[in-house]
């Protein structure tokens, strides 16, 4: 049995119409004789949605009895054994009651295709498991039920269902999708225009991607390897070199008018890390994604074959490099990458872009890198002097030898001064051996002129042997300097990364790491605006000066704004390269520190979101309670049907004070807490009568009788804002009163700086781990009565305190309970303290 097809029509938003897609492809099929049922689909009260159902025979639901209720299900034994050509399943995403047969409505599904039915069904883009993060980041909704993406990807036929958000405001506005009530509800939050339009085109994305995944598999499966223009792809070869931002930018306009992709392309070269441009290829990554593009880097012997393999495995239909930088005379010897990339693109459109570089670069005739100065002279100086000497010993010797040996022992000196100098030292050597022994040793002896032609024939051969055996020479040597460098830079590199790994503080280190491998004096990271702004020292080693910046030996660009300078000796070219190699890991640890700082901006962001959310959730029931006191009781003395004897209105105008109260001091805190995270709170601190302040912050507050002032008469009067202080111990009374039922002691004494209250209560306490926490907004510890605050008070003490450069702690009280301890400067001290720990000052200890 054949298995069933399964065709899903997926809405861009709810209401857009999927089951009306759905029911109207069904009622198409009736009437072409296919035989179909409805295995489950519901109106929703919608009389259009309804009217399509009629007429098309409907499988009866399944009953199924949850927590009291009777729900129904979609009956898969029934609809196999009715055994339909096509079944309608409605809401693929759907989640089946406790005790059916699956979970998902989905499972069902894979049922009946198994089956050999073909089944239509629907399902919105926010059901979708792959989605469900970005959806609800979009409309602040996290939807429940969810439908796995290769569920829905497996269908074999997917159709859109989507309108423009306008018109899907206006079909909700007129009552088409949900009942009046829930109207203007939907309209202000889910289906805000802006929602909408996010959703399409999340749907219209995702249904791209399953779209594009089809057509490789049609491709693959047909062999098919020309190409497809389905979506525009624009593909930039870079070099490294500044032409490259030229590149890019134009590469970007072409992909921005077709509406396509740009993606960037450096093939690395064959000798890797020797030729590599680090730094120009960080700041084209950067430009890169700046133009909303891929960087992409790929290996590749030849880099004209490289780039058009690439192309082609992205089905890329234009491809654009720049102006070949050679000369014309290059390129007659050997044909460019560009003119090979034009031979071999076939279909794909090649743009050849003209840059400020073009036809620039002069290219010396060189086989590798140079071997060094002093290499260089050492074989010259061979050639020369070698050749001299070697001619006159042969000459005071001419009994001992003949042509032959004289051949081959110039022909040794030409070897070892290739071996010394390189190339163009050797290459003279056999010029001047080949002179020496037709002068010296050929006949006539004396003249240039050869008598024996075999004596002209092995003269030439002579020279032909030298110079090939000095480029041997000479290249072997060459490529071993090249990758004796590149195991030097790699070495290098390994290193300075390995060491990085276990650094608190990365940035120092690699400086330190550029002046031990490059033997500098110093090394630092500066930071500029721009050029007439002064340098700012990001990091930098020990002795540097920023006076000598101007004078530096290296100057590295980090990026547009910082630089990474190095002071002391000059350094070589492949020093030099290595230092942009530095500064280009200077650049990413720079930029991981930025993000290190808005991930932690972040976080405290998140924080105070939370902070937010607490205090909503606080409020909402916090302030509600005393609101719907003083509601009840002033309904109740409004009623004119009723009559209240003195002692019930007394009680109601008792409610409604203390309620009165009660809000008035939730208010209180809560703007306090908001000047205090604002940074507005501003103390005017004077001399303050402790005890004063005492009595003044415990009359109003209820169970004041059960407050017990134990103070010195002569108590020096303390530095505070009088206002502030009224806030805190008012605060710490109330909170002391509410954890403990017997009596709350209040002690001070002084030091001869500072002067220190406790507020001693015998409640429960406090866990140790807990004492600081206490002091945290929406905080609630112990046996704190629920309802009865938001958790504020503590917090907003600490926070006044502070303001007023002082401090306050729990502690312990001996037998049970705790104990706030509250610290302020004594007024008129000489000298006064700064606010810091207990154990800084030298309060005096108290038990109550």
């Amino acid at each position: 049995m054949s298995r069933g097809v399964l065709r899903v029509y997926l809405g861009a938003a709810p209401g857009v119409g999927k089951t009306v897609a759905m029911l109207s492809e069904a009622r198409r099929r009736r009437e072409r004789g296919t035989d179909v049922v409805v295995g489950v689909c519901e109106s929703h009260g919608r009389p259009f949605t309804a009217a399509l159902m009629e007429g098309i025979e409907r499988v009866p639901l399944r009953q199924v009895t949850h927590r009291g209720s009777e729900l129904a299900e979609l009956d898969v034994p029934a609809v196999l054994a009715r055994h339909p050509e096509v079944v309608l399943v409605d809401e693929l995403a759907h989640t089946n009651a406790p005790g059916s047969p699956h979970r998902k409505r989905w499972e069902d599904v894979e049922d009946l295709l198994a089956a050999g039915i073909d089944v239509i069904s629907t399902v919105n883009i926010q059901h979708v498991e792959s989605l469900n993060d970005v959806v609800e980041a979009i409309t602040g909704v996290r939807q429940q039920e969810t439908v796995p993406d290769e569920v829905v990807r497996a269908a074999d036929q997917i159709e859109l269902v989507d309108m423009s958000p306008q018109a899907l405001r206006r079909r909700l506005a007129h009552g088409n999708v949900y009942a009046a009530a829930q109207v203007d509800a939907a309209l202000a939050n889910y289906f805000r225009e802006g929602n909408l339009s996010a959703l399409r085109e999340l749907s219209l994305l995702w249904l791209a991607d399953r779209v594009e995944e089809g057509l490789d598999r049609y491709r693959a499966d047909h062999e098919i390897t020309d190409l497809w223009p389905t979506r525009e792809r624009v593909v930039v070869a870079l070099t490294g070199g500044q032409e490259g931002r030229t590149l890019l930018r134009r590469g970007a306009q072409i992909a921005s008018r077709a509406g396509g992709e740009l993606l960037a392309v450096y093939v690395t070269p064959p000798d890797g890390l020797v030729d590599a441009k680090l730094e120009g290829l960080a700041d084209l990554r950067q430009l890169t994604v700046e133009l909303g593009g891929t960087f992409h880097t790929v290996k590749g012997e030849d880099i004209a074959t490289a780039l058009l393999e690439f192309a082609r495995g992205v089905s890329a239909r234009q491809v654009v490099i720049g102006a070949s930088r050679r000369r014309r005379w290059q390129e007659v010897l050997s044909s460019g990458v560009g003119q090979r990339v034009v031979e071999g693109s076939g279909d794909i459109d090649v743009h050849l872009v003209t840059h400020e570089l073009t036809r620039t670069v002069r290219a010396p005739l060189r086989f590798g890198p140079a071997l060094g100065a002093r290499r260089s002279a050492s074989g010259w100086s061979l050639a020369v002097v070698g050749t001299a000497a070697l001619a006159g010993i042969l000459r005071a010797t001419p009994g001992w030898h003949e042509l032959p040996l004289e051949v081959l022992l110039f022909l040794l000196l030409t070897v070892l001064t290739a071996l010394v100098g390189g190339l163009w030292p050797a290459l003279a050597a056999a010029l001047l051996g080949s002179l020496a022994i037709n002068w010296f040793f050929t006949e006539p002896v004396n003249t240039l002129t050869i008598s024996d032609p075999q004596n002209l024939v092995a003269l030439l051969v002579f020279l032909v042997v030298a110079a090939a055996v000095s480029s041997v020479v000479h290249v072997s040597e060459r490529r071993a300097a090249a990758a004796s460098s590149a195991r030097r830079e790699a070495d290098a590199l390994a290193a300075t990364a390995e060491s990085l790994l276990g650094e608190t503080d990365p940035l120092p280190a690699l400086l330190r790491q550029a002046v031990d491998f490059f033997s500098v004096d110093t090394a630092a990271v500066l930071a500029r605006d721009d050029v007439r702004a002064p340098w700012e020292v990001l990091a930098a080693t020990q002795g540097f000066d920023l006076a000598s910046v101007a004078t530096a030996s290296v100057r590295a660009p980090v990026d547009d704004s910082r630089v990474l300078v190095l002071t002391g000796r000059t350094l070589s070219g492949a020093d030099r390269r290595l230092v942009s190699a530095f500064a280009t890991r200077a650049g990413a640890i720079l930029h991981r520190s930025e993000l290190a700082e808005l991930a932690r901006e972040a976080k405290v962001l998140a924080k105070d979101n939370r902070a937010r959310t607490a205090l909503l959730a606080a409020v909402s029931h916090d302030l509600r309670t005393p609101l719907a006191s003083i509601k009840a009781a002033a309904s109740s003395l409004r009623q004119p049907d009723v009559v209240f004897s003195q002692e019930d209105r007394a009680d109601l105008l008792e409610t409604i004070e203390e309620s009165s109260d009660r809000l008035t001091g939730l208010v209180a805190n809560l703007l306090d807490m908001s000047r205090l995270q604002s940074g507005s709170v501003v103390p005017r601190l004077a001399a303050v009568d402790i005890e004063g302040a005492v009595a003044v912050a415990t009359a109003p507050l209820p169970g004041s009788d059960r407050v017990r002032i134990s103070m010195d008469p002569a108590l020096p009067a303390a530095e505070a804002d009088a206002g502030l202080l009224d806030r805190v111990l008012a605060n710490v009374l109330e909170n002391a009163l509410k954890h403990s039922a017997a009596e709350v002691v209040v002690q001070a004494a002084a030091t001869a700086s500072r002067v220190q209250l406790r507020v001693v209560d015998r409640g429960r306490g406090v866990p140790e781990g807990a004492k600081e926490e206490i002091f945290a907004p929406f905080q609630r510890y112990g046996d704190a009565p629920r309802g009865t605050g938001v958790g504020l008070g503590l917090a907003v003490a600490r926070g006044l305190m502070e303001a007023m450069g002082g401090w306050i702690v729990a502690e312990d009280t001996p037998g049970g309970g705790l104990t706030v301890v509250i610290e302020l400067a004594r007024h008129g001290a000489a000298a006064r303290s700064p606010a810091g720990h207990p154990s800084d000052h030298g309060a005096a200890r108290m038990t109550p």
